[in-house]
């Protein structure tokens, strides 16, 4: 399958990422050559394999979901760095 430059450079925005031109040309081609070996895969008959989500047929363990006592305000506060009105106090990660 045949990728554009600006196919890569739309996918290097929403990963946030700058690209110089030798390396905006080296991952085209290596784009290109991923999404060539998928449409290979995309060949083969599948139709009578079953939906696997693992190698084994193991069980997924699962605890049985039982109410139990639970921390105070208080008490998990009480190693939190910093705290203020009864809540964690931590930096602020979104701006105005």
């Amino acid at each position: 399958m045949k990728i554009s430059k600006e196919d890569v450079l739309k996918v290097a925005e929403l990963a946030r990422l700058e690209f110089g031109e030798e390396e905006l040309e080296k991952f085209t081609e290596q784009m290109g050559n991923i999404l060539t070996y998928i449409e290979k895969l995309n060949e083969l008959d599948t139709a009578n394999v079953e939906p696997t989500s693992h190698v084994l047929d193991i069980p997924t363990p699962l605890r049985e979901d039982v109410v139990e006592e639970w921390l105070h305000t208080g008490e998990a506060l009480e190693n939190a760095p910093e705290e203020e009105d009864g809540f964690f106090v931590v930096p602020r990660v979104i701006e105005d």
